[in-house]
């Protein structure tokens, strides 16, 4: 599982014109499944998440933690991030996961996300076709893949 974590002032995504998911001052997280990740995955990545501690404290360090501050998440699921660009110029998206497993498995991260916050967080629609809007605060991007947590 692959997630680019971005430290938002705010962020929505936009699906059918309408504002689906919104935040304030939190984390925008684009996740991508891989044809091979299961609930381990989930439980790595919810916990890598949550403790980051990517949220100044008032020495201005990046010390803080999402659940430190008790702020919000915006989830947007992306199977692009699981592109291959080796051969040609077209993406193959052969590693990500099809529907069938990514869906059952985004519900789940949804799920052990709430779990771990204790209160609901935003999301997009899996495979709608969305725009996402943000204000990336630092900026501060970091990319984790679930496969490297060894």
């Amino acid at each position: 599982m692959i997630a680019v974590i971005q430290r938002v002032k705010q962020a929505f995504v936009i699906i059918n014109q309408q504002i689906h998911g919104q935040i304030a001052k939190g984390l925008l997280v684009l996740v991508g499944i891989h044809t091979t990740d299961t609930a381990e995955d989930i439980d790595w990545i919810v916990k890598k998440i949550t403790q980051m501690r990517i949220f100044a404290d008032e020495a201005g360090k990046m010390n803080l933690s999402l659940i430190d501050l008790g702020l919000d998440i915006l989830l947007v699921s992306q199977f692009t991030l699981y592109a291959s660009t080796k051969k040609g110029n077209r993406p193959s998206f052969t590693e990500a996961a099809p529907p069938s497993v990514a869906i059952p498995l985004y519900e789940q991260l949804i799920r052990t996300f709430e779990q771990t916050l204790g209160k609901s967080i935003q999301t997009g629609i899996f495979g709608a076709d969305m725009q996402v809007h943000l204000i990336n605060d630092g900026p501060v991007t970091i990319i984790i893949d679930s496969k490297d947590k060894k």
